[in-house]
């Protein structure tokens, strides 16, 4: 039996899934194929954090468009498109379980193009916040579709790799915006910004549309059905959903799919991580939505910075989360092969959480030493918390989405969803609340407070699950 186990090009990694016999499995695709398939949903996954990061460059502008305050614009804008962020997720991944990746992400993207087109152009601050809030519902969708693809063409033994590039994408995407459309928006209108946001999104559809491929596999099926078609007519079915609305009869029903999420979520291997994971990333958010805020006001709440000086002071969580992507490649490496060698051979799910003990101190540095720098309007501290929060955050991101999709390799899309929900819905609430509390009592005791919580649940969730996990896992498996 083992002697007719498909390995690795290096003959030392028993390849899981095993790959079929069949040209059409995803696992058998060439590796520029693959690495294809990985830009673009990267690409994809940048989407829509990007544009949500728009309002955060644009905030000031739009607040003197609608007559109005950034805090309202903030509020109506940019909170709940965050917090449409999470749910859209969910209802994207059950639709994927049915019909397949590529026609879902197809068309969410083409609406949310759509809504963001209606963003530009919206005459008043109604259908702005409306349309705002539509493209975070459709465009979340490459945020939860980018674990699947990634479980579907690669191996285990590359998968922690993989998502560390993917994630990285989404982790980023927020700053990036802000970073490029705060210069911009310095020399002209904000409605530029989101027409330039349009172009991007015109562009990552175009390479879904023309170059990306159903990565879904039955594996499950013992005989595959026919297809009907073939060339660019089976290309353009594929794409548009004909060929997953006649696949849906193999796949699983409308009950089991729409309770999937929650057969998930409460199983305690997942949930506990999850919630730390919430913390953690949560207040990530509200940093970036309100720390454009402390630099854009004038002292002694803010520092009072330039548009063109805000704009370049969110080069430092891109540089942090492209350094924090670099170490975590070589750490989860490292850390999977060594408890591999450990456990002769085999591997144990629990320790990807190991990377979240290197991630932790670096957390509460930055915290913080973020919190001191606003506190007391030092450009240096400033920066340099910024920087090591987010290396910490990329870390722990990374390390928490490889975890649970160990657990429950069967249930990618609900696990990034689940993920993708606990993070948006963290974030939602803290910008209502962080501005206010830290002109009151202080940025460092705002911050100091985030990050104590953050260790308190660290604590809670990741030494238990570490001790208790295997038990979890067989007791609670799916």
């Amino acid at each position: 039996m083992a002697s007719r186990l498909k390995l690795g090009p290096d003959g030392l990694k028993v390849l899981w899934p095993q790959p079929a016999d069949d040209p059409n499995d995803p696992q058998n695709w060439t590796d520029f194929r693959k690495t294809m398939h990985l830009i673009i949903i990267t690409m994809s996954a940048v989407v829509p954090d990007f544009d949500s990061g728009i309002g955060i460059a644009s905030i000031f502008r739009l607040a003197q468009t609608y007559d109005t305050t950034s805090g309202v614009i903030n509020d109506l804008t940019s909170n709940w498109s965050i917090f449409l962020l999470g749910w859209g997720g969910i209802f994207w991944v059950m639709l994927m379980r049915r019909y397949g990746r590529l026609p879902v992400l197809f068309w969410s993207q083409l609406f949310a193009l759509a809504f963001l087109i209606g963003a530009t152009l919206a005459p008043n601050l109604a259908t702005f916040a409306g349309m705002r809030c539509l493209t975070a519902f459709f465009g979340t969708c490459p945020q939860v579709t980018g674990l699947y693809v990634v479980t579907d063409i690669f191996p285990f033994h590359l998968q922690a790799r993989k998502l560390n590039i993917w994630t990285s994408g989404f982790v980023i995407s927020p700053f990036l915006s802000p970073f490029v459309f705060g210069f911009l928006e310095a020399r002209v209108s904000w409605r530029w910004a989101y027409a330039l946001g349009s172009i991007y999104s015109v562009i990552v559809l175009f390479l879904i549309a023309f170059f990306m491929e159903e990565t879904m596999y039955d594996r499950s099926l013992v005989s595959k059905p026919p297809r009907t078609s073939t060339g660019l007519r089976y290309r353009f079915e594929t794409l548009i959903g004909v060929t997953g609305y006649k696949m849906a009869k193999y796949r699983p029903r409308w009950p089991e799919v729409l309770l999937a999420s929650l057969d998930v979520a409460w199983r305690p291997q997942f949930f506990f991580v999850v919630l730390f994971e919430a913390f953690v990333f949560g207040f990530s958010i509200g940093v970036n939505t309100t720390n454009v805020v402390f630099m854009g006001s004038s002292p002694p709440v803010g520092f009072g910075f330039s548009q063109y000086a805000v704009a370049g002071a969110y080069a430092t969580p891109i540089v942090a989360v492209l350094f924090g992507e670099f170490i975590g490649r070589y750490v989860n490496d490292f850390i999977m092969n060594l408890n591999i060698r450990k456990n002769g051979g085999f591997f144990e799910a629990e320790s990807r959480l190991w990377t979240c003990y290197l991630a932790m101190p670096l957390y509460v540095c930055g915290f913080l030493t973020l919190g001191a720098g606003i506190q007391n309007l030092s450009e240096a501290a400033l920066i340099m918390g910024w920087g090591i929060a987010f290396v910490a955050i990329t870390l722990n991101t990374v390390a928490v989405y490889a975890y649970c999709n160990d657990c429950f390799p069967r249930r990618a899309g609900e696990v990034s969803a689940l993920l993708n929900f606990a993070r948006s819905v963290g974030g939602f609430a803290v910008a209502y609340f962080q501005v206010p509390w830290a002109t009151q009592s202080g940025a460092l005791t705002v911050f100091g407070v985030e990050a104590a919580l953050v260790i308190v649940m660290f604590l809670i969730a990741v030494p238990m699950t570490q001790l208790k996990g295997s038990y979890f896992r067989a007791r609670f498996a799916l």
